[in-house]
């Protein structure tokens, strides 16, 4: 039975490193798959070179349409909110999303959960996964919205902690892997193992995963150097198909249990 999934982000880019796989599946599987996010991501890093080529709000908005359609995605909605910034590198705008009434926000969001009779909603964990201000802002409008609307599966998408420190403890390894990638930076970021329900398998996908994260050009590097996108690009296929061909979550209303579920729609069928 086809159902509609609608995966809620908070800059481009997000969609294809959290959920990408996700969503291709899904799509290639033969549901409907929309993808909704905040903002444009203008306050995000970007080089000199990127800049010069115009606005990184209108450059970044491409780049996520080129990647929702890789991923099989049957529409693309906006929420028109200004990029907050980091935490500490707040973009000041009087339309951040992070400073967005959460009401107000969760009301244009429900708007679309309603119009597409959403059957699952993903969101992020309560933290963001490393604690953005607008990761943060999705995980509180997301769980009004479905609340609003009535949709009844939520899954916070997020990343296994300890399957991302034995990943990076592999990809600090390799050559030409730029310095940051210690794992002892995570030990406290994302869910921990014992508190996921999902675990979806998408090595199948990681083709489209991987296009849908190149897609991303004005994402991949800034002035002092390369950024995690193209880290992840230049990872060899295998090990690119090892390291990022599980997508986890946490399920509102589902306790964790073992083994964890590799259908997002599980609930929908039991």
């Amino acid at each position: 039975m086809p159902y509609t999934l609608v995966s809620f982000h908070a800059h481009p880019d997000d969609e294809a490193l959290l959920t990408g796989g996700t969503l291709a599946r899904a799509a290639a599987e033969g549901h409907r798959v929309v993808l909704v996010v905040a903002t444009t991501g203008g306050a995000g890093p970007a080089s000199r070179d990127v800049l010069a080529r115009g606005p990184l709000a209108d450059q970044r908005k491409a780049e996520l349409e080129r990647s929702a359609r890789v991923l099989g995605c049957a529409r693309v909605a906006w929420l028109g909110y200004e990029d907050s910034g980091m935490a500490d590198a707040r973009s000041g705008a009087d339309s951040a999303f992070a400073e967005a009434d959460v009401d107000e926000a969760a009301a244009r969001l429900a708007e679309i959960l309603r119009e597409e009779r959403a059957d699952v909603l993903t969101i992020y964990d309560p933290a963001g996964g490393y604690g953005h201000p607008d990761h943060v802002q999705v995980h509180h409008v997301g769980v009004r919205a479905a609340t609003i609307a009535g949709t009844g599966v939520v899954l916070e998408a997020t990343l296994d902690r300890g399957a991302l420190q034995r990943m990076l403890r592999i990809v600090s390894r390799l050559p030409r892997v730029p310095a940051g990638f210690d794992p002892a930076r995570v030990a406290d970021l994302y869910t921990a193992r014992e508190t996921l329900t999902h675990r979806v398998d998408v090595r199948r996908h990681a083709r489209a995963k991987r296009a849908a994260l190149a897609a991303h050009a004005s994402q991949a590097s800034t002035d002092s150097g390369l950024r995690l996108l193209t880290v992840l690009l230049r990872l060899p296929r295998p090990v690119f198909r090892w390291a990022l061909g599980r997508e986890w979550y946490v399920e509102h209303g589902r306790a964790p249990g073992q083994p964890l579920l590799d259908d997002i729609f599980a609930s929908l069928t039991r």
